[in-house]
């Protein structure tokens, strides 16, 4: 039973960083895609960014392009989330999510994490 558990969640003001992590347990994390996706109060889901399974190639969503950085350690079965200059539009519940294919929808990853919550305020 693959489980993922995220940490790293919390309150800051707009204009901080903050990094997410995403532990994977009971599977092949080497052989898995990881995916971020969060939901904002009163919003769907939306992806964030995906990673491969060597991290050599990622996608971002475009509200965060440019701000958020993933990035993953196989080793450690890890997958991470850099998230500089937040804004209050960032304010959501970040879940990890992991699969055999890099896509960019929530049907695409097998896996997932309860989510964590991120708060910005101004």
């Amino acid at each position: 039973q693959v489980q993922l558990v995220e940490s790293g969640g919390g309150s800051l003001q707009a204009g901080n960083s903050l990094t997410l992590t995403c532990v994977v347990s009971g599977g092949r994390f080497d052989l898995y895609a990881m995916a971020w996706f969060r939901q904002g109060p009163g919003k769907e889901r939306e992806f964030v960014g995906s990673i491969n399974w060597s991290g050599g190639i990622t996608f971002y969503g475009d509200p965060v392009k440019g701000r958020f950085t993933i990035s993953r350690d196989n080793h450690k079965n890890t997958v991470y989330l850099q998230m500089n200059t937040l804004k209050l539009e960032d304010t959501g519940v970040y879940t990890c999510a992991g699969g055999g294919r890099q896509g960019f929808v929530e049907e695409e990853y097998e896996f997932w994490g309860q989510g964590t919550q991120v708060t910005v305020s101004s």
